[in-house]
């Protein structure tokens, strides 16, 4: 069963920084991608950027730029590193996997099987 528990969200200032963690576990294979994606209050979910177990990585257009994502195979962690916040950066972060040796339809949520429960950043101007 896989699992992914994401946390590191809290209420910032706009302009600060913010990394995101998401511990996940239960993969037998190494062939998965990892993503974040958000959800903020009255839209729908987009996608931010992925990763693959190889390092690969790819964001969603409107993404690049204030967003870095990582991962450390050896602790099984997912990281979005996120600079210069603003305040419509507030959202729910879900981390997000799927199996495979690519990253599917990203940046399309229907794409990855696996959620987790998802954690709060709100950005205060």
């Amino acid at each position: 069963q896989v699992q992914l528990v994401e946390s590191g969200g809290g209420s910032v200032q706009a302009g600060s920084s913010l990394r995101l963690s998401c511990r996940f576990s239960g993969y037998r294979s190494n062939n998965y991608c990892m993503a974040w994606f958000r959800q903020a209050p009255g839209k729908e979910r987009e996608g931010v950027a992925g990763i693959l177990r190889n390092g690969a990585t790819t964001y969603a257009e409107s993404m690049k730029g204030r967003f870095t994502i990582s991962q450390d195979n050896d602790k099984n962690t997912l990281y979005l590193q996120i600079d210069s916040l603003k305040s419509e950066d507030t959202a729910v972060f879900y981390c997000a996997s799927r199996l495979g040796t690519h990253c599917g339809a990203f940046p399309y949520a229907a794409a990855f099987a696996y959620w987790g429960q998802g954690t709060q950043v709100t950005v205060s101007s």
